[in-house]
């Protein structure tokens, strides 16, 4: 008996990791949503606090890099990243993604590889303007380190981002919480670690998403010696993005219902 049947078998991973990064790329170039909440918005901020005396009253040149830096990986990846995951869900392409040879690990690996390049190099152009805005003159390894922290930002807050969709199905919640989330989040990290709040939110802003990133864009913008803070900042960073990113992967859902 001949067997008629067609054989499908799964294309190679590169072949498929290639086509979704594309894709994706060509996306996230259409979205100038997100363009501009990571590159636009923290350089605006950089600029306007060269005037007067914003960089004194606000902690100096470095803390003020180090916040543009952190808001356009906050606002990049928690609003940006988590509506256009939560708007592709409810209309369904998530759901045609599924039923591509891809495996479901993989669509999700190709969206945050192309966040996290766009991430980089929105870092890169904020460091740049930052330093020649303030007058700061930066070495390669400062560069190099600048930019392994923003790596480190953008994991936790898409972590964080990926937690948001994986446990809120709504698209206009996931939006409403998101900037709530957002706001709270630098307002802790800003208001929060100057002290005027008290030595207990203080403490708590150093521990959070933000106060951590903040402290470690600092010290090495400043080439600061590691300490014990630096220690803990990473690993709270690290401890962020276990806890979200397995809270993310366990409840996702690829449809809205």
């Amino acid at each position: 008996m001949t067997n008629t049947g067609v054989a499908t078998t799964r294309p190679p991973l590169g072949l498929a990791i290639g086509s979704l990064l594309r894709a994706d790329s060509i996306v996230m170039l259409n979205s100038r949503t997100s363009l501009f909440l990571s590159t636009l918005l923290p350089v605006a901020v950089l600029v306007v606090t060269t005037f007067g005396k914003a960089q004194s009253r606000l902690g100096g040149s470095t803390l003020l890099i180090g916040l543009a830096l952190t808001l356009g990986l906050l606002t990049s990846c928690l609003l940006g990243y988590t509506l256009a995951l939560a708007h592709d869900r409810d209309v369904g392409v998530l759901q045609r993604l599924q039923v591509t040879p891809a495996p479901n690990w993989m669509i999700i690996t190709s969206r945050l590889i192309v966040q996290v390049a766009t991430n980089l190099i929105a870092s890169v152009i904020v460091v740049v303007v930052g330093a020649i805005a303030h007058g700061l003159t930066l070495d390669v390894s400062q560069y190099v380190l600048v930019l392994a922290v923003a790596v480190l930002g953008a994991a936790v807050f898409l972590s964080i981002g990926q937690a948001l969709v994986g446990l809120v199905q709504s698209t206009s919640a996931i939006s409403a919480i998101g900037r709530l989330l957002m706001i709270l989040l630098i307002l802790l990290g800003t208001l929060g670690g100057s002290g005027i709040l008290g030595d207990t939110i203080k403490t708590i802003a150093d521990w959070s998403p933000v106060g951590a990133l903040m402290t470690l864009f600092s010290d090495v913008l400043n080439q600061s010696a590691w300490s014990g803070q630096d220690a803990g900042s990473l690993l709270a960073s690290f401890a962020y993005i276990i806890v979200f990113a397995f809270i993310g992967i366990r409840w996702f859902r690829w449809d809205a219902r």
